[in-house]
């Protein structure tokens, strides 16, 4: 069973880091962000880890083309289904709406089904820009990215939260540093000097208009 406190190779830093960790990469330059996200799932494959990859302006094909590159027989993580890869809006909006609740029940799915099924460890990544495209719900995106830290506690998934710089607003940008404990600054990992507890956040969140 997946510790909650155990560490775990990122691939892209040489330091390691508690499963668990919720990580946000703001970016504004795509091939940094694809140097750094395939290295991530790379690594996680390479360590017999459950991965998940969420698309939005990747379509699943043009990811698995993508990741081609990497050490590991893409096709056949695929097909043993050690590497899963699925549309953002599939991923976090059932039933066409985004239900935060909803999310988190399925990432607790996530890892009790990969402990189940004798993984290591367990990491996912997604393309956040699906919120901007006006689907119900989108807006308890913050709210919902909070709670995750709560459910991490619980459930040491490893993540990788993915946000262009050039699409979300700098008001976006910057709660999304207020739900992150940690970000990734130039390919290295650091404390998130912004972040607040989710208790902190959500009693903010709860006043704005």
């Amino acid at each position: 069973m997946s510790a909650p406190h155990s560490e775990v190779d990122l691939g892209f830093t040489a330091r390691k880091h508690s499963a668990g960790t919720h990580m946000c990469l703001i970016f504004q330059d795509e091939k940094e962000r694809r140097k750094i996200i395939s290295k991530f799932l790379e690594k996680g494959l390479l360590e017999h880890e459950k991965v998940a990859y969420f698309a939005d302006v990747m379509t699943r094909e043009e990811v698995i083309k993508w990741l081609q590159g990497c050490e590991i027989d893409i096709t056949e993580a695929i097909t043993a289904s050690d590497l899963e890869i699925q549309d953002s809006i599939t991923a976090y909006c059932s039933g066409g709406k985004f239900v935060p609740a909803v999310m988190l029940e399925r990432l607790k799915t996530f890892y009790n089904d990969f402990v189940a099924n004798g993984y290591k460890h367990g990491r996912v990544s997604g393309e956040m820009s699906w919120a901007l495209k006006g689907i119900p719900g989108s807006e308890r995106l913050m709210e919902y990215e909070a709670w995750v830290n709560e459910v991490f506690k619980t459930h040491p998934i490893t993540a990788i939260c993915q946000y262009d710089a050039n699409k979300f607003s700098g008001t976006v940008i910057m709660d999304v540093l207020r739900v992150h404990p940690m970000m990734i600054v130039r390919g290295q990992i650091v404390h998130n000097p912004y972040y607040m507890t989710t208790e902190m956040f959500l009693k903010e969140f709860s006043t704005r208009d």
